[in-house]
């Protein structure tokens, strides 16, 4: 045989498992419906029975589960790593219960056995003063992610912003909690699942100053780019607090986007701007809430929420009125809008210029007469509502 020519009954090197490509669409027919048949190793096609390919090797597990329950049982494999423990949940845990693997009650004379293996398994699971330290501050940012029921996502986010803040060693000379708040509170905006400073304050040992100087510093150092929060973030949990259907957040979007494309809430904090916002949908939609209640769901005051109500009434296109207060005249009665606003003070209640308070006690009598026969409001038609503006 020459150099260079193979032996046709030589052997071709055996194709590993990552370069098989298992096929989609049949090559007879053309067919997508293939069947994997797991008992026989076989991929059949539907259409022209025709057997793609065999002797195929099973990914699954070796046992079958006929609930959740049973699989848990079954699985021989632990829990997936994570970042909220110092260890990444890879070392071994001693339970706390006094029973053997197969349910049964530990004897009382190896109870102290158990209890010092217990003991020093604790203790060597904490190596070195990093360890310890990110024992105490996962700790810690766990205790915090609860008591607020943040999602998983936002504490993974928030353990891996701390770990970031060890490597650099940006917490000497910090307290371990409030560098743990701002992780979380940068994480929250991360995630767009955005919390205040006096939220995660109320929940942790630090002040609302330190967790804003804290994330400053952190922000800067680590690099974050975060975008700032939009009361667009609060209206879906503002309104589930206050137990508002759909239709009100809804409408409190649409406000907002036409008073963001105006530019008016630029500069203005974003709990205040969508408390005003819910609070005028919530009266239009006939499912009135009071300013205080808005206010205390959302952490600001009713003060906030009626400033931002006035700046809100410049966002109303051409021809509508934003649920206008009922302007009055210096002479005669006061003029009286058909369909109820919003006034400043307690909800929807109707207010008088210093002009009318001039008037006669008769003509103050008519326009009391008047608002009471004035027809209620029915159903939301439009953002910023339907009713003529008052002369």
């Amino acid at each position: 045989m020459q150099n260079g020519e193979s032996s046709p009954n030589a052997e071709k090197p055996a194709e590993r498992p990552e370069d098989v490509v298992v096929p989609t669409r049949c090559t007879s027919c053309g067919s997508t419906h293939l069947t994997r048949d797991y008992e026989r190793g076989e991929l059949v096609c539907d259409e022209c029975g025709l057997v793609l390919e065999e002797s195929m090797i099973d990914q699954g597990p070796d046992w079958r589960a006929f609930d959740a329950e049973q699989g848990e049982k079954r699985a021989r494999t632990g829990a997936p790593t994570t970042l909220t423990i110092h260890d990444k949940g890879l070392s071994t845990e001693i339970g706390w219960k006094n029973r053997d693997p197969y349910g049964k009650s530990i004897p009382t004379r190896n109870r102290a056995q158990l209890y010092r293996l217990r003991k020093w398994q604790r203790r060597i699971r904490v190596s070195n003063a990093t360890e310890r330290n990110l024992a105490f501050a996962l700790a810690e940012l766990d205790r915090i992610a609860s008591g607020m029921a943040l999602p998983r996502n936002v504490r993974e986010t928030a353990a891996m912003i701390y770990r970031k803040a060890v490597n650099r060693n940006l917490i000497r000379g910090r307290s371990i909690e409030g560098v743990v708040a701002a992780s979380l509170y940068g994480s929250c905006r991360q995630c767009n699942v955005p919390r205040t400073l006096d939220e995660i304050a109320s929940k942790s040992r630090i002040g609302r100053k330190e967790i804003g100087r804290t994330y400053r510093f952190m922000t800067r150092e680590l690099h974050l780019k975060l975008m700032p929060t939009k009361p667009q973030d609060y209206i879906q949990r503002f309104c589930s607090e206050l137990k508002l259907k759909g239709e009100i957040q809804t409408r409190a979007n649409e406000i907002l986007k036409a008073a963001t494309e105006r530019e008016l809430t630029s500069g203005r904090g974003p709990t205040g701007v969508a408390a005003a916002a819910i609070y005028i949908s919530s009266v239009q939609c006939g499912e009135r809430r009071t300013q205080r209640e808005v206010a205390e769901v959302a952490g600001v005051t009713e003060v906030t929420i009626r400033n931002r109500y006035k700046e809100l009434r410049e966002a109303q296109p051409t021809g509508h009125a934003l649920a206008e207060r009922p302007r009055s005249s210096a002479i005669g009665p006061t003029a009286v809008n058909p369909r109820p606003g919003f006034g400043g003070g307690e909800e929807g209640s109707w207010r008088t210029s210093s002009a009318s308070r001039s008037t006669p006690r008769a003509s103050r009598e008519f326009a009391r007469s008047t608002r009471a026969s004035s027809p209620p409001t029915g159903s939301c038609s439009s953002p910023f509502g339907t009713g003529p503006r008052a002369p």
